[in-house]
């Protein structure tokens, strides 16, 4: 029988609802017990007449654990995909839960460690607000106190804000522009069913509200020399740090070879188009390709930009972009990411040129 104290839920996520346990294969199996004595939850039972190991509780299995097929000397242990369990933690119920276990059990989890970080909080206002869609909205910071600004960040960096009156922990937001002299910031929101900071900005934040924020954080940024071609892929609000990457580039260089591939389910799901549109006419050597798996025969086709059918890795495979050298931007959400990343290993391409940024709930 199951022992209650390893059958409990996972993150809110009843046990018997993840299929998360391994699978014997009896062929390979050695019979040497490495997974039946290794396994501190008693998944296992030993057959000594077969000599074989059994798998006899397997909702006692920690979920996301794959220690005794990495142990395994003869290979001989499965798991089901890990991608199954990062579906889960992309949930918003999942994401509150591990959030609330963190907040209640501060007094145990909370480091004894002072590290030090270069990270600012600041104040800022809420600008403007955009409506790009239904689910998206564009979120423009000002600085409240003019020594106080997000001036000298770079380009494909993020900011972590706090919703106002909140206990909640801090969210993480890619700044999708180019820094401006005027400490101005923008943020892409994407409206998460259940998600407590989106719920809020959608329903009740106003311009001239004040959040704080910290930062600027993250590496995805500009690694490539001048002059390499270069291909940005996003994926909805992924957009974000690649429209901040493209801004400086085509400030920076106009002429360079460089496309971006930017993917949604649908047709009406693309937004700030204009956007797109003012940097394609100011870089003769930008090409835009929107992605979209439900395309829309109404929909007319704006000006410097194009629609292709499918979704990113889907138009990727068609189009001979990958041909000729170029380093490769990413962002978007991370099954988008995953696919991506396989498809170019399959092609060959070298991992040093893939940069990728990933965001979740």
């Amino acid at each position: 029988m199951p022992d209650p104290k390893f059958a409990k839920p996972w993150h809110g996520v009843p046990r018997e609802d993840i299929h998360w346990n391994p699978t014997v294969i009896e062929d390979a199996c050695i019979g040497c017990g490495t997974c039946v004595t290794g396994c501190s939850r008693l998944v296992y039972r030993y057959d000594f007449e077969r000599k074989k190991p059994v798998v006899v509780d397997p909702l006692n299995c920690m979920v996301g654990c794959t220690t005794c097929a990495n142990t395994c000397p003869a290979n001989a242990i499965e798991f089901p995909p890990l991608s199954s369990v990062l579906a889960m933690e992309g949930r918003a119920e999942v994401r509150h839960a591990i959030e609330d276990d963190l907040l209640a059990r501060r007094d145990i989890l909370a480091s004894p460690l002072t590290i030090p970080h270069p990270d600012r909080i600041i104040t800022v206002r809420v600008a403007q607000i955009d409506p790009a869609t239904t689910d998206v909205m564009r979120v423009t910071l000002a600085p409240v106190a003019t020594e106080e600004c997000f001036c000298e960040f770079v380009p494909g960096q993020y900011i972590e804000v706090w919703q106002p009156g909140a206990s909640y922990l801090s969210r993480a937001y890619s700044i999708a522009n180019a820094p401006h002299d005027d400490g101005r910031i923008t943020l892409h929101l994407r409206r998460v069913e259940g998600g407590r900071f989106t719920d809020w900005a959608f329903a009740d934040m106003k311009v001239g509200d004040t959040l704080q924020a910290r930062g600027p954080l993250g590496d995805f940024t500009m690694r490539s020399v001048p002059g390499i071609p270069l291909l940005f892929i996003a994926g909805g609000t992924g957009l974000a740090p690649v429209l901040a990457l493209l801004e400086q580039q085509v400030e920076l260089f106009p002429e360079r070879d460089m496309v971006l591939l930017w993917g949604m389910r649908s047709d009406a799901d693309f937004y700030g188009l204009d956007t797109l549109q003012a940097l394609a006419s100011k870089a003769a050597g930008l090409s835009v390709v929107l992605a979209t798996q439900i395309p829309q025969e109404t929909t007319p086709t704006p000006d410097r930009l194009s629609f292709a059918q499918g979704n990113v890795v889907d138009v990727l495979g068609r189009e001979n972009w990958l041909a000729q050298q170029r380093d490769i931007y990413a962002a978007g959400p991370s099954p988008m990411l995953r696919e991506l990343i396989r498809f170019l290993d399959q092609q060959g391409v070298d991992k040093n040129a893939v940069h990728v940024d990933s965001f979740a709930v």
